[in-house]
């Protein structure tokens, strides 16, 4: 168990992005649920010795990351430019990309009411979002989706792990017309977040 341990930590170092969990277990020719068990104990080695880096787990694979306990020292290194906020517009547009992907930039500004060509420049440029294909349509768009760096910078699985919103308390004008948006209550147990109807 030991070297396979160590050999995964080899991968998803060289890697530096996430290895899906099936590729692991072909390379290393081991089942699924023996690389999870030897990813889990890993893990657990890192929290114990509150190592500089731990392995978080994105769209169905690992990937190591700095741990968020020693940020403000990386940040210390790697200056402030690594730092730099979303605006406004970009956080919203990025919402509407993470709740309602694939979409066109069509799409994102029917939601904000106003020009989103900047907004989607900037989170294409920092890996956020991603083209997922084109829309066939007139014109034929450019439809995005969230990428993984989206997801480790958020701290998630997948997209599916995004908290569900109530539309009914946030957009009344776009409930009311019954056209764009269906409500999910917050109690509501489901895999769609939001959905067309």
């Amino acid at each position: 168990m030991e070297q396979l341990k160590y050999a995964i930590e080899g991968i998803l170092f060289a890697a530096g992005e996430s290895v899906k969990t099936a590729k692991l277990a072909v390379v290393l020719e081991k089942t699924v649920e023996e690389i999870e068990k030897a990813v889990e104990e890993l893990k657990a080695e890192y929290d114990r010795d509150k190592r500089g880096f731990a392995i978080i787990e994105i769209s169905e694979g690992y990937q190591i990351a700095s741990r968020p306990d020693y940020y403000k020292y990386i940040r210390e290194i790697l200056g402030e430019q690594r730092n730099q906020p979303l605006s406004n517009a970009a956080m919203e547009a990025l919402a509407i990309i993470a709740y309602k992907q694939p979409v066109t930039r069509g799409m994102i500004e029917k939601v904000r009411g106003v020009n989103s060509d900047g907004c989607v420049m900037r989170l294409y440029e920092r890996g956020l979002i991603d083209e997922a294909g084109r829309l066939d349509a007139p014109g034929r768009p450019v439809l995005y989706k969230t990428t993984d760096t989206f997801l480790r910078c958020f701290g998630l699985r997948t997209p599916r792990d995004l908290p569900p919103i109530n539309f009914k308390n946030t957009l009344p004008e776009l409930v009311d017309t019954g056209k764009q948006l269906s409500i999910i209550e917050e109690d509501e147990q489901t895999d769609d977040i939001v959905s067309e109807e």
